[in-house]
């Protein structure tokens, strides 16, 4: 069964979610934590640390190699639950090979973030052992918002990841609720999810005759409170 990650830094909803059987563990990234309100991030990602002892990955901000080697050392000590996130390229497209090799040398367990194609995944692999713990997280929702097909990518990655038992292939970016569905099917070991699609998927069960009614009641509600008339 696919793995379900919570995609949020905000602290009340880290408490809320971290008693949750159904989440796993958590993902962040810089721009939810700067959402969150966070000031100081390595004070923030402590706060954090002090409510979740489940897998939780924070990511380097560093676009220079070997500050993210620097940054990755260091954001590797704050607990044995951290992930260290490191991107796939730099923002000038420079694959950071170096950096996730370094770090996974140094049995420093890596979330390899914004990867959207089989031969950024081949390169990864080619870069790490097969002892230290790894997640490749792909954006299939936001290669489908560019109108690709990411199916393919994830079917690849997880047939060649089976042969690294220290790799976890992670569906990143969901839209909606039936992508943990789909992630299931597929094999994917984690998906990562916002709270709100999370509680939608708590709810899965309805039958369809009992999602027809409950659709029609709705729209009988509205019609009624709005007053219409024909």
């Amino acid at each position: 069964m696919t793995k379900i990650y919570c995609d949020i830094a905000d602290l009340k909803l880290i408490k809320k979610f971290n008693k949750k059987s159904l989440v796993k563990g958590f993902t962040t990234n810089p721009s939810l934590m700067r959402s969150a309100g966070a000031k100081n991030y390595e004070e923030y990602s402590k706060k954090i640390l002090n409510i979740t002892k489940k897998p939780i990955s924070f990511e380097v901000f560093a676009d220079n190699i070997d500050e993210m080697i620097s940054q990755g050392i260091h954001i590797s000590q704050w607990g044995k639950n951290v992930y260290v996130k490191i991107p796939v390229v730099n923002s000038k497209g420079i694959f950071t090979g170096r950096a996730i090799k370094y770090l996974n040398d140094k049995n420093i367990k890596l979330n390899i973030t914004a990867v959207y194609n089989f031969g950024q995944i081949k390169k990864i692999l080619k870069n790490i052992n097969k002892n230290s713990k790894v997640i490749i997280s792909i954006f299939v929702g936001r290669m489908a918002d560019a109108g690709k097909d990411p199916k393919s990518v994830l079917i690849d990655g997880i047939r060649l990841s089976k042969k690294y038992k220290n790799v976890q292939i992670l569906w990143a970016s969901t839209r909606e609720a039936y992508n943990y569905t789909e992630a299931t099917k597929l094999g994917c070991d984690i998906i990562t999810i916002p709270p709100k699609i999370i509680e939608i998927i708590e709810k899965f069960g309805k039958t369809t005759r009992k999602l027809t009614i409950d659709t029609v009641k709705g729209f009988l509600k509205d019609s009624k409170r709005s007053k219409f008339k024909i």
